[in-house]
């Protein structure tokens, strides 16, 4: 029975560095491996570019999310939110466990902001119920945000068993903190930076963060430590820094 688990969650920028010089896919694999997680929540992932595939010789040939598990994440699921002439990005969430069922809800306010709620149901061994997991990444506007956690807290009452394990990360764009009101305080979820550290993780700009824009909520969980990768390297392969937990289910 596999009752500890490492996850991550990291916006990857669609492969880009900061300001999108250069094509840093390749690093963005190599580093996410590092972390030896079991189940990862990804941003801005880039499913389809059809320009990029032309006028860059190490584009790859698979979608990103494909790409990036390659054989280490046997399963993955890719929720499309923005689509566009060239093509179309979105969220991912890549598991070495089975995937047994995933969909995407739209939360977009306006069109010109695409955003969703990839949801997911893992099996994991010896497991008597599936563990949800929800990558997130929410609107740049307070209203917008504040819409969209009362559409996700709302699906979770929906669809999420109330002692079914249950993991929501990704970049919720809060630098303000009403994440904690709106959705942790009534779905009784810990986040395990607020846990274990008492706020919030900086984690934008990766070089040097300073915003607490990323997080990482969990339920049914114990939390055995949180970190923030930040600085030299991860820098140069995206704007965000990644976050990542050791967890124990209770």
């Amino acid at each position: 029975m596999t009752n500890t688990l490492n996850i991550a969650t990291y916006n990857i920028h669609k492969g880009f560095s900061f300001f999108k010089r250069r094509l840093v896919i390749h690093g963005v694999r190599e580093h996410l491996r590092s972390l030896n997680a079991d189940v990862v929540f990804l941003q801005e992932v880039q499913g389809v570019h059809l320009r990029h595939a032309r006028r860059l010789t190490n584009w790859p040939e698979q979608p990103q999310y494909e790409f990036l598990a390659d054989a280490i994440w046997t399963d993955f699921a890719y929720g499309k939110n923005a689509a566009y002439d060239a093509g179309h990005h979105g969220n991912a969430i890549l598991s070495r466990f089975p995937i047994a069922r995933w969909d995407n809800e739209d939360i977009s306010e306006h069109r010109f902001e695409s955003r969703g709620l990839l949801h997911c149901e893992i099996e994991l061994p010896g497991w008597d119920t599936t563990l949800h997991c929800v990558c997130v990444h929410l609107g740049l506007l307070a209203r917008h945000r504040n819409l969209q956690l009362r559409a996700l807290r709302e699906r979770i009452e929906r669809l999420v068993p109330g002692d079914a394990p249950l993991i929501i990360a990704g970049d919720f764009n809060d630098w303000r903190r009403h994440a904690h009101r709106e959705l942790a305080e009534p779905l009784r979820l810990k986040e395990v930076f607020e846990h274990t550290r008492g706020r919030p993780a900086r984690s934008f700009p990766a070089a040097l963060p300073v915003f607490q824009l990323d997080r990482i909520y969990v339920r049914g969980f114990n939390v055995r430590q949180a970190r923030v990768h930040h600085g030299h390297p991860w820098a140069l392969v995206s704007d965000h820094a990644a976050l990542t937990s050791t967890i124990v289910r209770v």
